[in-house]
């Protein structure tokens, strides 16, 4: 089989504009992503099952996700799986899945009087 590894592949619409934040010179982007499976169900009735991805990206990345990425622009995400915990404020662990974004790719058109948020 070659060697394993973690990679995730998914094809969504961002929930959200991305949040950018900038700790010193290293900036971080972050924005939910939607999928979509649709199926039909035992009485034959499309049903349609939406799953939020936290989608994280690092380093020169986010330049070109604070550019482009916009909510509900379709788009395709390459990228890791990683699981975080932390301690809520009553001292209980919790998780949270995220993935940390390589690379991505918009798939439908740039219209012209999208501004790119180079006047930004």
């Amino acid at each position: 089989m070659g060697t394993l590894r973690n990679s995730v592949h998914l094809i969504g619409r961002p929930g959200m504009d991305p949040e950018i934040k900038t700790f010193g010179e290293k900036k971080t982007a972050r924005f939910t992503l939607a999928t979509n499976d649709k199926y039909y169900n035992d009485k034959m009735e499309l049903v349609t099952d939406t799953q939020w991805h936290n989608i994280v990206a690092f380093g020169k990345t986010v330049d070109t996700v604070e550019k482009l990425v916009r909510k509900g622009r379709l788009m395709a995400v390459d990228g890791k799986i990683h699981t975080r915990q932390y301690e809520d404020k009553d001292k209980n662990k919790r998780y949270i899945t995220e993935i940390y974004m390589d690379e991505f790719m918009l798939i439908d058109k740039v219209s012209n009087d999208d501004d790119l948020r180079n006047d930004e």
